[in-house]
């Protein structure tokens, strides 16, 4: 049975928020970083990289805990204030085409460790280890994990009575979103969103799995006793009906020693082959494959059936891998080789035929995305999804509302 918890957000005020908050630091190029460093002094990209000098001799336990001096600077300055009572949070996120809504809220290390909280993705040991000491210099996440819950029509009536109130948060960013959220702090509305939760089975994890796991790491070092929010880390839930599920598209660099020709007919051996020539043609259903090499579009569809019972080898990244990656293209560990790159699939296909057509890549490769049935039976059983087989929306701003540690 899930445990939730409300929690004491650290946010900014309301005049500020849209100039504090900000997207993934991966997600600006040079130029823009430059930018909002140099003209923003809100921006929540100065808590996270903090300004120092020769960066190149500054170890991770200084660059940690000078990311918290800067949020304690921020709070000074009153740009961020603390929450007096434990709150709910619901979180609407709206854009072009989609309309995101989820309740922020504490989640139990425990039902983690238990397997309530089920994962899909495999995580990597030193992304854990790096993101578990952030955790224990810095003292703060911004950031929640994306978890999934059984579509529940009380709650969905519950969160929509709720939106019916002022809400703290209604602002647009630059990247044409809107973001609002509403508090909860009535102790019957609380009491009743914790007791529903301990109604529900399971949870899913759709994104966020290195976090999750750093938490946990940061749990089992033992000073979780004197810091209840050590036992819980923060989390957006929302219906699994709600999420947007896309593809992460495949390019790599060479052919792995084949001509064209050779390799054409290596895919041949498994796939029904179709020249799309200049079509932009990406798949429409499952085990259909889209590939761009040397100018022109392809569809691949298997010749024979898989005689496979394995969950996993029914998933269409792993056939990619198991029939053209790895025997034909060389490709074993999918994590770490620096041939291959991956594009989600909410970016046009253009892209890829853009960066082939430059010549850095020699080919790529489309798929159709994976849905919520089979990331849930693969998590029901503990299998784990290759590399890079889902991207997920919703996507958080950093600094909206912070979980302090």
């Amino acid at each position: 049975m899930a445990k939730i918890i409300p929690f004491q957000g650290l946010r900014p005020t309301a005049d500020k928020v849209s100039l504090v908050t900000s997207r993934s630091y991966e997600d600006y190029t040079a130029a823009e970083l430059a930018y909002l460093l140099e003209y923003n002094p809100f921006s929540f990209l100065h808590v996270i990289n903090p300004a120092y000098v020769n960066q190149q001799k500054v170890t991770a336990d200084k660059r940690f805990k000078m990311v918290s001096n800067k949020l304690n600077d921020f709070k000074k300055e009153g740009v961020f204030v603390k929450e007096e009572f434990p709150s709910f949070y619901i979180y609407q996120i709206e854009k072009k085409n989609s309309l995101f809504t989820g309740i922020l809220a504490g989640t139990a290390i425990e039902d983690y460790q238990k397997n309530i909280i089920k994962k899909h993705e495999d995580t990597l040991e030193y992304r854990v280890n790096v993101f578990k000491e952030y955790l224990h210099f810095s003292r703060f996440n911004p950031e929640p994990v994306l978890m999934m819950y059984p579509d529940q029509e009380d709650i969905n009536n519950w969160i929509n009575i709720q939106k019916q109130s002022d809400p703290i948060y209604n602002f647009s960013t630059v990247t044409k979103e809107r973001h609002t959220i509403w508090q909860v702090q009535n102790e019957i509305d609380l009491q009743w969103v914790k007791n529903k939760f301990e109604s529900i089975n399971e949870l899913y994890i759709a994104d966020g799995h290195h976090r999750s796991a750093s938490a946990e790491m940061l749990h089992n070092e033992g000073d979780q006793v004197e810091n209840n929010h050590l036992k819980y880390f923060m989390s957006y839930l929302i219906s699994e009906s709600n999420i947007k599920i896309y593809e992460y598209n495949r390019i790599i660099h060479d052919l792995n020693n084949h001509t064209k020709e050779e390799f054409l007919e290596k895919i041949q051996e498994k796939f029904i082959l179709e020249n799309k020539e200049q079509q932009l043609w990406k798949p429409t259903k499952k085990m259909e494959f889209g590939m761009y090499l040397d100018g022109d579009f392809y569809s691949l569809r298997l010749k024979e059936q898989l005689d496979s019972t394995d969950l996993l080898d029914h998933l269409d990244a792993q056939i990619l891998y198991n029939e053209i990656l790895n025997p034909i293209l060389g490709l074993d560990d999918l994590r770490n080789d620096a041939r291959i790159d991956y594009v989600p699939g909410n970016e046009s296909i253009v892209s890829i035929k853009e960066m082939v057509d430059d010549g850095e890549y020699e080919v790529g490769f489309m798929l159709y995305p994976t849905n919520v049935a089979e990331i849930k039976a693969l998590a029901d059983n503990n299998l784990i999804m290759p590399p890079k087989s889902t991207y997920i929306e919703p996507k958080f701003m950093n600094g909206l509302i912070i979980y302090e540690i």
